[in-house]
């Protein structure tokens, strides 16, 4: 078993270099299996799930060539299988998007139940709307997820709920579909975005990506041959700004889109931090005691409930009483439990947290609950008195390229531990 052992307090201070998005890649992996041919995708985050599923890829009969740790050539000319190996898919999230894919390309998926982060009820309730209306026939027994159908015909589909994962499945699915797919009141964030621009890269017909609207004329085939970058992290990205703040320091990010921030840059000011935004990089620091902030996490471009809890540290550390209202996750305050165990003081109930604000953290040994929870830990094992050790890191590395790496390179006293179980 391994832990992150860190001993603070220490103001971070230095440049930051933001890896690719985790969650555009996640959508772009298995959007490969919709290309009858080569493509190669560059600026992948070095991270577990970007493994994980390029492991399940060559499972269905895609060859796979590392360039090096951030770029990889995907052959999808010869895929073999429509059945994804069950006992990793049901290991995280973002597998269901094999679904839309098979689909789209083969007429036929079975996928495990996702897993992933433990945030409460994750329905995916409008993905089956959605594939539905497309033609296919979709079945959940034991575990698992049959999707079938004798070819998909474009339609228009309404999203009940902004869900960033149907409004993914639906384009995987639809791509290939006959005719045109309309979306109404699907999500705008930035990997939805970066998913439509990679597979009109190539050959789709999507238009509207990160509009209220997405149209896509379905096309014959996605021949591929180009090279696609996956776009900048703007969870990563966030989480060094708010650790700028909360361990009182100053840091500039670097490879950073600066409009996907903006939502969390208006907090930042809010509470009385400092941003400089400049181009592909911004600058965040700490003068001053920050103070209190209602939040209300909301879809794209809300506030991103993404960057709730390594918020949550900046509040549980600024004066006065601030309220978070999680609009998004049933369960994604199980980390404020851990903080309290480091002197804050937070009270949540329900879909609300209030912290009252302390002059200092301590540090405790804690738990890693989920991937940005685990952020969050180290931001305030960071900016804590003593030693902190985080455990749990799987959730961690899921998301996080050398996390603690980067940490350090900005002068955190911080290490990666093995110990036995």
């Amino acid at each position: 078993m391994e832990k992150l052992v860190i001993t603070g307090p220490t103001s971070l201070k230095g440049e930051v270099e933001i890896s690719g998005a985790k969650n555009a890649a996640v959508a772009i992996l298995p959007a490969t299996l919709l290309i009858n041919g080569v493509c190669t995708i560059e600026n992948l985050p070095d991270i577990s799930d970007v493994k994980i599923y390029c492991e399940i890829l060559e499972s269905l009969g895609a060859k796979i060539t590392w360039q090096d740790k951030h770029t990889i050539t995907v052959d999808s000319r010869n895929i073999t299988s429509t059945t994804a190996p069950l006992d990793i898919t049901r290991k995280f999230r973002a597998s269901y998007y094999l679904i839309g894919s098979l689909l789209g390309r083969c007429g036929r998926a079975e996928v495990g139940l996702p897993g992933g982060c433990n945030l409460g009820p994750r329905p995916i309730d409008q993905h089956i709307k959605g594939f539905e209306a497309l033609g296919a026939t979709v079945n959940v027994s034991s575990g698992n997820i049959v999707a079938s159908c004798n070819g998909l015909k474009g339609t228009s589909i309404y999203m009940d709920i902004v869900s960033v994962g149907a409004t993914l499945n639906v384009i995987l699915a639809s791509v290939l579909a006959e005719g045109t797919t309309i979306i109404d009141n699907p999500a705008k964030e930035p990997h939805v975005v970066d998913l439509a621009n990679f597979l009109n890269t190539m050959g789709a017909d999507i238009r509207g990506a990160g509009t209220d609207i997405i149209k896509i004329n379905g096309v014959k085939e996605l021949k591929g041959g180009t090279t696609y970058s996956v776009v900048p992290d703007q969870i990563e990205a966030g989480t060094f700004m708010l650790a700028a703040i909360a361990t009182k320091g100053d840091i500039l990010v670097k490879n950073c889109i600066t409009k996907h921030l903006e939502s969390l840059t208006a907090k930042i000011l809010e509470i009385g931090g400092n941003v400089d935004s400049n181009g592909d990089h911004v600058r965040v620091w700490w003068d001053k005691p920050t103070t209190k902030a209602t939040i209300k996490t909301l879809p794209y471009p809300g506030f991103p409930t993404d960057l709730q809890p390594q918020m949550g540290v900046c509040l549980a550390l600024s004066k006065g009483t601030s309220i978070i209202n999680e609009s998004i996750w049933d369960s994604r305050f199980q980390y404020t439990y851990e903080l309290n165990k480091m002197g804050a003081n937070i009270t949540s109930k329900g879909q609300s947290a209030f912290f009252e604000g302390v002059d200092k953290l301590y540090g405790a040994p804690v738990y890693a609950s989920d991937l940005r929870a685990g952020a969050a830990l180290i931001i305030a094992g960071i900016a804590a008195e003593g030693k902190t050790e985080i455990y749990n890191l799987n959730h961690i590395d899921r998301g996080y390229e050398d996390i603690e790496g980067k940490f350090r390179k900005l002068g955190a006293n911080i290490e990666r531990v093995k110990e036995e179980d």
